[in-house]
């Protein structure tokens, strides 16, 4: 088969796109981003029961939470993709890492969707980390719904929650529902749309949907008396402050409905899931790298987000994970690779639920695919039919945390090296290389020590060759000029390193290091690196 979309026109495409709601989950770690993730696919009738019901001392592995590590630390430390279907809409979902030493993969994950949820704690509202995303949300145009998460237990008022959102995001708020019942005495919600009482109605242990009942004002008021009365009086309140829902300003970024819930008993959920059908926007034109946008019935183009490998234990394969922005995919085309000019076959194409799989035929804008075993694949990489594209580069942000990695056997120097490269070309850590080390010693590099773990993790396990970790006393890092070398190298404290997407960085122990080398060699260029600015383009270099 040829790169053409054969068989499917403009309508087709048109109609299938307008059909995708692709959406990520962004919060601060133990927000229960992967709990909700389950829950919502629980909604969906894609899994009969949630694995998530007790908390993480004791549950189930959730299906998003593949990895051996996830499991024995009960955080998630990748994305994951999950689609299923839902009211005649598909669902493209990806869940992210719940820990802050992985945000890069979360910033690479928004550059793959169409809208967020932001999950905040009733306890400990907004957090460093959702601060940070959602900010990077902002920074995109990325528009973003708001769930109050963990109603059932113990909280903060509704009202200061809310008002948290404006004073700290600078979002507007514009609340859907609103709870009946203070924090951790959770009776039900108050639909703003239309009065009504939706009713908490447990399940054994949360693991099912639970059932809704729906109430009229007064049949609520019988039912959960003074805190119906109090739901009412704040709804009132809320619309006399002008915070009734505003698509335009929803679309734009500005502003965010909020929802409250409690993903563990699976109440709320539904009315998450529907606000995403209902109001999230599907894919739209995609700026390529020149900023012309490519319209979804353009021919088939979309980028490589993340790339995974070890997803089956058994082939120890290797997937990229491509987000489709225009056109029709078909399993078998021969695209093209941009960043090479060079054709690859898109053979082995599947879909993601956690660890299952399914061969995908045909895909469409806002569906992600994941094509097994591109090795020839790169994170950020575009791939393209007939009409050639280019779309932005994935930023690689700016390290904190240095360590050099070594074999502790030398006679499996080939699996190293063969690690080693795929690591840096999966983006799971930056790896920085010189002369004066030579091969055997790369330089890892890390936004978090966590992903020190997970590296040295996956060299013993995946390529058998497992390593010593000798951390750096490193803490700053700046681009160089190649002319501004020589006196960066002669220093003490310092060193300058090449990054394998080519830049060259400068590593000092400290600011004062930094600044004491500047002011001896006042011609020294040096510039920031992304990660500051969450939303920065990858510096000089490749």
């Amino acid at each position: 088969m040829t790169g053409t979309d054969s068989g499917s026109g403009p309508t087709e495409v048109r109609t299938e796109a307008a059909r995708r709601r692709t959406f990520a989950v962004i919060s601060h770690p133990d927000a229960g981003k992967s709990t909700l993730t389950e829950a919502l696919a629980l909604h969906a009738n894609v899994i009969g029961e949630a694995g998530a019901v007790h908390g993480k001392a004791g549950r189930r592995g959730v299906v998003s939470d593949w990895m051996e590590m996830e499991r024995a630390r009960g955080i998630s430390i990748t994305s994951a993709a999950l689609q299923f279907s839902y009211r005649d809409r598909v669902v493209n979902l990806l869940d992210t890492p719940g820990h802050a030493d992985f945000s890069e993969d979360t910033y690479r994950v928004l550059a793959a969707v169409d809208s967020a949820v932001m999950l905040v704690d009733a306890a400990k509202g907004l957090e460093p980390q959702t601060r940070k995303l959602a900010e990077v949300c902002r920074l995109r145009g990325v528009p973003t719904i708001t769930l109050i998460n963990k109603w059932d237990r113990p909280g903060r008022e509704p009202l200061d929650l809310i008002d948290e959102l404006t004073s700290e995001l600078g979002l507007h708020p514009m609340p859907l529902n609103w709870p009946v019942g203070v924090a951790g005495d959770f009776r039900g919600l108050l639909d703003r749309s239309t009065g009504a009482f939706v009713k908490l109605t447990r399940t054994p242990g949360g693991a099912s949907v639970a059932e809704q009942r729906t109430l009229d004002g007064a049949a609520a008021a019988a039912d959960a008396g003074d805190a119906w009365s109090v739901a009412t009086d704040e709804h009132d309140l809320l619309t006399a402050s002008g915070m009734d829902f505003d698509a335009a300003a929803y679309r734009a970024g500005t502003a965010s409905p909020v929802l409250f819930g409690a993903a563990v008993i699976n109440f709320g959920v539904r009315q998450l899931l529907d606000t995403l059908i209902d109001l999230a926007p599907a894919p739209a034109p995609r700026p390529d790298a020149a900023g012309t946008a490519r319209a979804v019935t353009e021919p088939f183009s979309g980028f490589v987000f993340k790339i995974q490998a070890g997803m089956d234990a058994h082939h120890r394969d290797r997937v990229a994970f491509v987000r489709v922005c225009s056109g029709r995919f078909e399993r078998g085309m021969v695209v093209v690779n941009s960043a090479t000019g060079r054709p690859f076959a898109t053979k082995y194409a599947q879909t993601m639920f956690g660890r299952e799989r399914t061969t995908v035929d045909t895909a469409y804008p806002g569906d992600v695919v994941g094509l097994v075993n591109a090795t020839a694949l790169g994170v950020g990489d575009t791939l393209y039919a007939d009409h050639k594209v280019t779309f932005p580069a994935m930023p690689l942000f700016a390290p904190e945390h240095f360590a050099v990695a070594r074999a502790t056997d030398s006679s499996r120097s080939k699996q190293f090296r063969r690690g080693i490269d795929q690591l840096a070309q999966e983006g799971a850590v930056q790896v920085l290389r010189s002369d004066l080390r030579g091969d055997q010693a790369p330089v890892l590099a890390a936004v978090g020590p966590m992903q020190f773990d997970v590296a040295a993790h996956r060299m013993a396990h995946e390529f058998s060759s497992p390593v010593t970790l000798d951390h750096l006393p490193y803490t700053v890092v700046r681009g160089i000029e190649r002319s501004s070398e020589g006196f960066v190298t002669s220093a003490h404290g310092a060193e300058v390193l090449e990054r394998s997407d080519g830049a060259r960085l400068a590593l000092f122990t400290d600011r004062f290091r930094m600044n004491a080398i500047r002011q001896k060699h006042p011609q020294l260029e040096l510039h920031p690196l992304p990660g500051d600015h969450p939303d920065a383009t990858r510096p000089p270099g490749r």
